[in-house]
């Protein structure tokens, strides 16, 4: 049985929406909705990639727990998916975290509206993995916001935004999740007057929009000429669950997935590695990162491995980078 189906009360019909979802946003914001009610017929999510480092929740696994029909079409904008969106009647179109843009053809069928929840405060960092550039670009929040959706991706009007911090040392990870939560307080709070027709409406300022692109695992590769400070946010911004980021040293391969801002006096005009303290620095010109979980080569996973190799003496950061 469909728990969100309508039912012969009397009481006036509830408004419906399908849903094109995906991610952790995707299942909060798909449960606010039945949460508030509205009776969601039909949600689109993506198959799961092969090779794809899956560490989120499953939007087709809880729609089909509620009972609703899931499809995974490789072609939203498909001329059967559109017939099949206008046969299912919606009020409105939701879009949460799904990875493919939406066409003036589904756009144009709710006559309520179709709306977009996006992980940055828009209008900046429209575009690709928002979280991920917020982190890599030193910002201090970011958030969550639910727009109009137009034919200009994650340009429309917005009808509320969430804001979260971004702490030195956090992880992409550690903020998407925060977004996620932040993602469904925002929707939590707007759907009521989302649903009356009376949401604020305001447009973007095209001005202040910034926008960036898909990043790929080739784009973790540490160039620790930018200095102590742009390394650090590149290995925040591409840790675990993502691909992680890279270098070579002594002729490794070297793999960073934790880092903290180091003393600003261990600075060095060549990059190169040195322990110090109990602890791998990586020096830059401007001051250093420390290495907090690291491997060099198949074996060098520790500081304490890292003396017994090295000892104290300093070890060259080649400049000249590879993806792994």
């Amino acid at each position: 049985m469909n728990v969100s189906a309508d039912f012969s009360t009397g009481a006036a019909p509830r408004p419906r929406a399908v849903v094109f979802a995906y991610h952790d946003v995707g299942v909060r914001c798909l449960r606010t909705l039945l949460a508030h009610g509205v009776h969601v017929p039909l949600v689109f999510t993506h198959e799961d990639a092969a090779g794809e480092c899956i560490w989120f929740e499953s939007v087709a696994r809880h729609a089909a727990w509620h009972g609703i029909r899931v499809r995974t079409p490789a072609d939203p904008n498909a001329p059967e998916i559109i017939a099949e969106v206008a046969a299912a009647q919606p009020d409105f179109l939701f879009s949460f975290y799904y990875r493919c843009l939406l066409g003036e053809a589904l756009l144009g069928l709710p006559p309520r509206g179709a709306y977009n929840v996006h992980g940055s405060l828009l209008p900046k960092y429209r575009g690709r993995v928002p979280v991920n550039w917020a982190v890599l670009h030193g910002e201090r929040q970011t958030g969550a916001t639910l727009h109009a959706m137009t034919l200009q991706a994650d340009a429309g009007p917005i009808v509320a935004r969430e804001a979260v911090p971004i702490l030195p040392d956090d992880t992409a990870v550690e903020v998407f999740r925060k977004v996620a939560v932040a993602a469904e307080l925002m929707l939590d709070r707007m759907l009521p007057e989302l649903l009356a027709g009376s949401a604020p409406h305001t447009p973007q300022d095209a001005a202040a929009a910034t926008r960036f692109g898909r990043r790929s695992a080739r784009d973790g590769a540490v160039d620790w000429r930018r200095g102590a400070l742009a390394a650090h946010n590149l290995i925040r911004a591409v840790a675990p669950p993502y691909p992680g980021a890279f270098s070579r040293a002594a002729g490794l391969h070297l793999a960073i997935w934790r880092s903290l801002p180091g003393p600003a006096d261990l600075a060095a005009e060549a990059p190169q590695l040195r322990w110090h303290d109990g602890i791998v620095h990586a020096l830059c010109r401007d001051g250093s990162v420390q290495l907090l979980e690291f491997r060099l080569g198949a074996h060098i996973a520790s500081a304490g491995a890292f003396h017994r190799e090295f000892g104290e003496r300093s070890v060259p950061l080649e400049p000249y980078l590879e993806s792994p």
